[in-house]
């Protein structure tokens, strides 16, 4: 018996399983976060990954190079799931224009960040969207967060926005793979739980709260985020593939 399948039998039979127990395509849970600097970059991405990845996050970089509705819409007709990352925050009137402009854009999952008034305009108005709260970037740790005047510990304040979340009305959150099991304890299986900054080895980078791929989905995770072990491998399509693999294992 491998070690993943052993971890998995030792949480089932402690009756305290975490897996998401949610109707999502096994190979829909991997979501590839597309930061590169131009569209056509992004495309060849795309058709060097093939199937091996089924849901793309858009965020601020490829924003700000231009044609990214049309992008949005070029994935659509690959049969693409398309996560909107651009992290609303502003005032509440604003966020829901935003939002209203997302509206037949096809974006599936749209990011917001926030108070609950904020979050409140976003879910009025998310017109079949689903809407995530941010809770605590996965690049900020506790220091950092008593930096910002944050006076609790990391996991009380990602517990405390997701439950305010659900609360609101917001389809799920974005949360470290770290605080997810508390999430999926406490809140059961009412939230959709996204998972960034996953790791298939020990990290490295600027993500300073990081989970493994088969930690993130043994903690309660929905879906995973995952960017640069994916575009900066020799390649990306195996790396892709073999994550895959990894979540068809668990899930």
């Amino acid at each position: 018996m491998n070690d993943l399948q052993t971890s998995k039998d030792r949480l089932v039979n402690a009756g305290e399983s975490l897996l998401s127990t949610k109707d999502i395509p096994c190979r829909e849970r991997l979501i590839f976060a597309m930061d590169v600097s131009s569209i056509d970059q992004a495309k060849r991405m795309v058709e060097q990954l093939g199937d091996s990845v089924m849901f793309y996050k858009l965020g601020l970089q490829l924003f700000m190079a231009g044609g990214y509705f049309e992008f949005i819409e070029w994935l659509r007709e690959r049969g693409k799931k398309v996560f909107v990352d651009l992290k609303f925050f502003d005032v509440p009137q604003t966020v829901k224009s935003a939002v209203m402009q997302l509206k037949n854009r096809g974006a599936y999952f749209v990011t917001v960040h926030g108070n609950d008034k904020i979050l409140e305009a976003a879910v009025e108005h998310k017109e079949g969207m689903k809407i995530l709260a941010v809770t605590a970037l996965t690049s900020l740790d506790e220091g950092d967060l008593k930096d910002l005047g944050f006076q609790c510990n990391v996991e009380d304040l990602v517990f405390s926005r997701a439950k305010r979340a659900l609360a609101i009305g917001c389809d799920g959150v974005i949360s470290s793979g770290l605080e997810v099991s508390r999430l999926r304890r406490g809140l059961g299986e009412q939230l959709l739980l996204v998972a960034p900054g996953i790791r298939p080895v020990k990290n490295v980078d600027d993500q300073k709260r990081t989970v493994d791929v088969k930690e993130a989905f043994l903690n309660g995770a929905d879906y995973i985020v995952v960017g640069r072990p994916i575009k900066e491998a020799k390649d990306p399509q195996k790396a892709a593939e073999e994550i895959q693999q990894i979540i068809s294992s668990v899930c």
